[in-house]
């Protein structure tokens, strides 16, 4: 289905292929990516397409990846190419709360430490 046809009463529950190509050429262009959260229920078989290869081309599109949340380290294990990533942590809210330069206790203990 393409933007806007979604019927009032359904939900989204993945991507379709329109917008996985406008990610994949977004993707060949990064020198770094930071992925948090699977793009559907990539739980559900058939929900994990978009998930799948996306994973998929995050391995193969030559950038830095980090991988950040333990549903997105659950995606990129369930696809198979976990091992291409460059970095993984299951500590995604921590990781975006860093991001954004929010405190964060423990690297604010380590500071005081020092």
């Amino acid at each position: 289905m393409s933007e806007g046809a979604i019927p009032a009463d359904w939900k989204a529950v993945d991507i379709g292929p329109q917008s996985l190509k406008r990610f994949r050429e977004e993707l060949e262009k990064a020198g770094t990516i930071f992925w948090n959260g699977p793009l559907g229920v990539f739980e559900t078989e058939e929900f994990a397409q978009a998930t799948v290869e996306l994973a998929r081309a995050l391995s193969e599109c030559g950038a830095w990846t980090v991988i950040g949340g333990g549903d997105s380290v659950a995606a990129v294990e369930y696809a198979g190419v976990a091992e291409k990533m460059g970095h993984i942590s299951t500590g995604g809210g921590a990781a975006l709360k860093f991001l954004e330069g929010k405190e964060m206790p423990g690297l604010r203990a380590l500071e005081e430490e020092k």
